[in-house]
């Protein structure tokens, strides 16, 4: 009998979509420092599985993911993620000039050609809000 593992979701969660082991490390341990858990997947197919469960779809605040991945590529990932889940937003990270254009059409995406963990922060802030709550 197979058995699958549900993943620990809170209310705010950030689905990381990168096919880099390392980079994705990396940026979901910047994220998860700053801010709400991180979910890591390694490619797009395996993040439109992961939206699938009813956790997961209910707390996502922001998908973060590349342009360029292997297997099913970053504006065919994007337009399905939009037909499942038409309010998260999702930040695209690229350095190819002028990538957005693939991305005509379809709401809420935000673009971001640097990857320095400066920037990326910044942007999930001003997506999401972290950081910026107040205590009582």
């Amino acid at each position: 009998m197979l058995g699958f593992i549900r993943p620990r979701v809170s209310m705010e969660t950030i689905l990381l979509v990168d096919d880099n082991p390392l980079r994705a490390a990396m940026r979901q341990s910047l994220l998860e420092r700053s801010g709400p858990p991180v979910l890591r997947v390694l490619d797009a197919a395996e993040a439109l599985c992961m939206v699938e469960s009813p956790d997961v779809a209910q707390s996502l605040a922001l998908v973060v993911t590349g342009h360029s991945m292997t297997g099913i590529p970053g504006p065919e990932f994007v337009a399905e993620l939009r037909s499942r889940m038409p309010r998260v937003p999702v930040l695209v990270l690229s350095s190819l000039v002028g990538f957005e254009k693939e991305y005509q059409g379809i709401s809420d995406i935000y673009f971001s050609q640097t990857h320095s963990p400066e920037d990326l922060r910044a942007s999930v802030v001003r997506l999401i809000g972290i950081g910026q709550r107040q205590t009582a």
